[in-house]
């Protein structure tokens, strides 16, 4: 892989956790918008958000990742996207902020009513976002994203068929993710009735989302003809084979309540399209504009490939410290006999922190020493070093005392 597609790659895996991540939180939007007002909606309701409020906030980390690489390693693309793109762009921030709003009033709630008033708008955004997101990939695969500040239409680059199947796609995958991720959370917290709820809406979510996606290849055969035959035909046709067989395994094992497994199977098929989409794309990053062409300088691409390097060091170990005690149910409220952590504890927690804050240094200050060629990151390669030595004597000497 040549160094201008490197910063891709990790765009592209960004872009796949968030839309299974995000998407399953999305989804829970969803199911909650869609949930009725009897008095099992309300339950249903209260388990989509004590099952997502812990990690909602962590999920958006990875579309913060995905604009933040683009924009430093792909300028011109990323200009052309935000500046035509704007509208949809727009439309999924709004969505995103009443989200965060909808989870900060909820808490403060007195009624019944409130709380259903605050749902009601967390649902709607949850909707309206992913469905933004979908009509932006949409107007990017479908290449009327043309380079250059603003040059492609505000409307027509999203308002499309093409763009809007792929929103609706995107609403509906979000749905089937989040139907079979919140099926396995309420086996987990014995919720029999809530269970068989969330398992009817996975396997009816599952057939639409399926369906969803082969009438979208004829879209794409008429709207976007390069991308269709590369995908049906080319580089994208294995991603697609996975995504269907891994589809078809999703649904076979939620028939027969395997809801832990089927979270990876789903996981496993919704990511096959965005890699689907990656493949047959290449070349081509927007119309007239290929990845090498779209590329920053060598000194931009080497230090964000540096900088995304060192910082997984710390960021995918404490994701999953993260999601290891939601799904253990280990964040819940502390009961007041327990006491507070224990010093040992506190020790090895910060301990494990400095050992990684250490191995990112160190990536972070040898790759700006071997392969970038100015001397201010030498300089910094040679402070990021320092700081590995720093951070990683505290570990040894604890070690040591221990």
């Amino acid at each position: 892989m040549h160094l201008d597609a490197w910063p891709l790659f990790f765009v592209l895996v960004g872009l796949v956790l968030y839309v299974v991540l995000g998407g399953a939180d999305f989804g829970a939007g969803f199911w909650q918008l869609t949930a009725g007002t009897d008095a099992d909606a309300d339950e249903l309701r209260d388990e989509a958000h004590h099952s997502i409020g812990p990690v909602w906030e962590a999920n958006h980390v990875w579309l913060i990742f995905v604009i933040t690489v683009c924009w430093t390693a792909y300028p011109s693309a990323f200009a052309s996207i935000a500046s035509t793109l704007a509208v949809p762009l727009f439309v999924a921030a709004v969505g995103i902020i009443f989200r965060g709003l909808a989870y900060a009033l909820r808490a403060g709630a007195s009624t019944a009513r409130e709380r259903r008033r605050i749902d009601l708008l967390f649902a709607v955004s949850s909707v309206l976002t992913p469905f933004a997101l979908g009509t932006i990939l949409g107007g990017i695969a479908s290449r009327r994203v043309p380079v250059g500040n603003a040059r492609g239409s505000e409307w027509s680059s999203w308002l499309n068929l093409t763009s809007i199947t792929i929103g609706v796609l995107a609403v509906a995958t979000s749905a089937y993710l989040a139907a079979v991720f919140l099926a396995a959370d309420s086996r987990r917290h014995d919720l029999t009735g809530l269970e068989q709820r969330f398992r009817r809406r996975a396997l009816g979510a599952g057939v639409v989302a399926g369906a969803l996606a082969v009438a979208a290849l004829p879209v794409l055969a008429d709207d976007a003809q390069p991308l269709f035959h590369r995908l049906v035909a080319g580089a994208g046709l294995p991603a697609l084979i996975v995504s269907l067989v891994a589809g078809c395994a999703t649904i076979a094992l939620v028939w027969v309540r395997l809801y832990e497994p089927a979270r990876y199977t789903a996981a496993t098929a919704v990511a096959a399209i965005v890699a689907g989409w990656a493949l047959a794309q290449q070349p081509v990053l927007l119309r007239g504009l290929t990845i090498d062409e779209a590329a920053a300088p060598r000194s931009t691409l080497v230090a964000v490939i540096v900088a995304v390097l060192g910082g997984a060091v710390i960021l995918f170990p404490s994701l999953a410290l993260l999601f290891r005690l939601t799904l253990g149910g280990r964040l819940a409220p502390a009961d007041a006999d327990e006491g507070p952590p224990s010093p040992l504890l506190l020790r090895t927690l910060r301990a494990g922190l400095s050992a990684r804050v250490a191995v990112a240094a160190f990536v972070i200050g040898v790759g700006l020493l071997t392969v970038a060629g100015a001397p201010l990151a030498h300089a910094f390669g040679v402070v990021a070093l320092l700081a590995a030595v720093a951070f990683g004597f505290g570990p040894l000497v604890g070690e040591a005392e221990a």
